[in-house]
Formats: structure tokens, C-alpha cells, sequence
């Protein structure tokens, strides 16, 4: 008897307390398409990227090892469930996957990478949303679908580079921006503090020399230029920027912190794009409008 009661209780620990899926979870996993779980008051829906063939410093490791997407929901407040996932990426899919979330009424709050001397290279991105499970299952399977099937979006170059350095019309750019901008060699930048906001860290004010300043640089031609930066950003900034740079067809390519600590909490983003420099100019003017007006209300807090 007691070898019976060790051996069920075994099981039981086994299964880790698996639940039968609710009624409001059971058409998730069909429509995604997708296999998972119900356990701790959670539906955990497995994104594995079992397509990829992973290398990392030489070494070929299996999906498990770091290559497990997931997506999971649970019920909050006001009777909507939250979601919070962690989508694994090649860098061809992020921005597809990005605005396919975005237009969709989710949010991304991080991107980053978690291995160096990957091949291919692998990004993570998190995502959150808020609804019923029905409704946050329809909002990310257009994202989901496109995991797999993003078409590349730069080739492999050798040879010369496609851009030579040349002369920018930058008054043409300053007068996008609203700021002039330093000459540094062929690059051309922009850098932006937060002066309508007061940050600090350990009592110390954080300003621009500080690292609290969005930035922009600009280099190539007049028909054909590169623009690279960084967007310092309040929590509630960081979804309308994000739309108003992927609507000008600038990449994201990381979200995340730089300071622990600061009050308030800012968020930064790196961007990249490609093209006619005033067309650059542009995106990066849009995505400096958003900055300092009233955020949105969060429903999470």
C-alpha cells in the first residue's frame, strides 16, 4: 500500500498538477493551431521553432535548449484575462511579426537577444495584451502565422559597400527634424535630451550627457542613406512610437532598459532603416512627435 501511495503521488508530481482546460481556454489552442497546457490557473500555448536548425559557437543545440516560444493567459481584472508571451524570431521576422502585432491592438515591450555566435541569428520578442481569451487569440495569430514564412528582408552582401559616404542636404534635414544636427566626419546626428522630464538615480539629475537623450545619425547620400538611433522613452511612449516607426517602414531591432533605479522608469529603443535620407527624417520626426504628450492610460496598473 505504501508503495502504491509513493508510486501515485509520483504521477501526480509528474503531471505537475495538470488541469482539464477551461470552457473560455478551449478554443485557443485549436484556432492557434498550437499545443499547451492548463495548469496554475494559466493556459500556457507552446511556439516551439522546431524549423530551425540552430547553431551556437560551433555547438548544435536542440529547440529546447533556448528556442521555446509561448504565449499565456490568465484571468485579471475587470473580467479580461492578460497575455504575456515570448516569441522566438529570425531577424527577417521581427518587424513583419512587430507591426502584425501592433496593428492588432497588442503591445511589444522587449526585444532582445539571448545568445552570442548564433546561427542563424535569434531574437526574442515579449508581447502583452488584454481581452478575452477569444479575443486575444484572433489578435495574435496573424503575428503567429508569420513565424516561419517571413521573406527575407536583405540579402547577404560581398564586395563594395551598397552605400558610399557623400554629401546630405542637411539643412533639408533640419528642417524635418526641427533641430540641427553635429557634423562628425560623413555622419550627420541628432541628439535630443528629455528636457520636459526629470529623472533620477541615486539623487544624481539624469540628463543628456548623462545617456538621457534620443539620437539619430545619418549617413550615405541624397538619393540613398542609412539612419541608425536610439529613442529614450516613458513606459506609456513606447507602443506609440513603436507604431509610428514601423508605419514609416523604420526597423526596431532592440527594447530595453539602460538604468535600474531611475525614477521614472525610461525605456530605450533601437532603430534602423534604409533609403531616401528626407524619407528617414521623416520616421524618425514622427516618432519624435509622440514624445512628451499625455501617454495613454495603462489598464495594467
Amino acid at each position: 500500500m505504501k508503495s502504491f501511495i509513493i508510486c501515485l503521488l509520483a504521477i501526480v508530481a509528474a503531471s505537475g498538477f495538470a488541469q482539464d482546460v477551461p470552457k473560455e481556454y478551449a478554443g485557443v489552442m485549436p484556432y492557434l493551431g498550437k499545443k499547451g497546457d492548463f495548469k496554475a490557473k494559466v493556459l500556457k500555448v507552446n511556439i516551439p521553432r522546431n524549423d530551425l536548425k540552430v547553431r551556437i559557437a560551433g555547438t548544435d543545440v536542440p529547440t529546447s535548449f533556448g528556442f521555446g516560444g509561448w504565449i499565456a493567459m490568465t484571468k485579471g481584472d475587470m473580467g479580461m484575462n492578460v497575455m504575456m508571451g515570448d516569441l522566438v524570431l529570425l531577424q527577417d521576422e521581427v518587424n513583419p511579426v512587430m507591426s502584425a502585432l501592433l496593428d492588432n491592438g497588442l503591445e511589444v515591450t522587449a526585444l532582445h537577444n539571448h545568445f552570442f555566435w548564433d546561427e542563424p541569428k535569434i531574437y526574442y520578442m515579449h508581447v502583452h495584451g488584454m481581452g478575452s481569451p477569444d479575443e486575444l487569440a484572433h489578435k495574435i495569430k496573424p503575428a503567429l502565422d508569420l513565424i516561419g514564412h517571413a521573406a527575407p528582408s536583405y540579402s547577404e552582401h560581398s564586395g563594395d559597400s551598397d552605400i558610399a559616404g557623400g554629401t546630405i542636404d542637411t539643412k533639408a534635414l533640419d528642417a524635418i527634424v526641427g533641430t540641427t544636427g553635429d557634423q562628425n566626419g560623413q555622419v550627420y546626428k541628432y541628439t535630443i535630451g528629455r528636457n520636459d522630464l526629470t529623472v533620477k538615480e541615486m539623487g544624481a539629475t539624469i540628463n543628456a550627457r548623462m545617456g538621457l537623450n534620443t539620437w539619430a545619425a545619418f549617413y550615405g547620400t541624397n538619393e540613398n542613406a542609412v539612419i541608425a538611433g536610439d529613442i529614450a522613452m516613458l513606459e506609456g511612449e513606447v507602443t506609440p512610437v513603436l507604431k509610428a516607426l514601423r508605419a514609416n517602414n523604420l526597423d526596431v531591432v532592440a527594447i530595453h532598459h539602460h538604468m535600474t533605479g531611475s525614477k521614472p522608469m525610461i525605456i530605450f529603443l533601437h532603430y534602423w532603416g534604409k533609403g531616401n535620407p528626407l524619407t528617414l527624417a521623416k520616421g524618425f520626426k514622427a516618432a519624435l512627435d509622440v514624445l512628451g504628450k499625455k501617454p495613454q492610460v495603462d489598464m495594467r496598473h
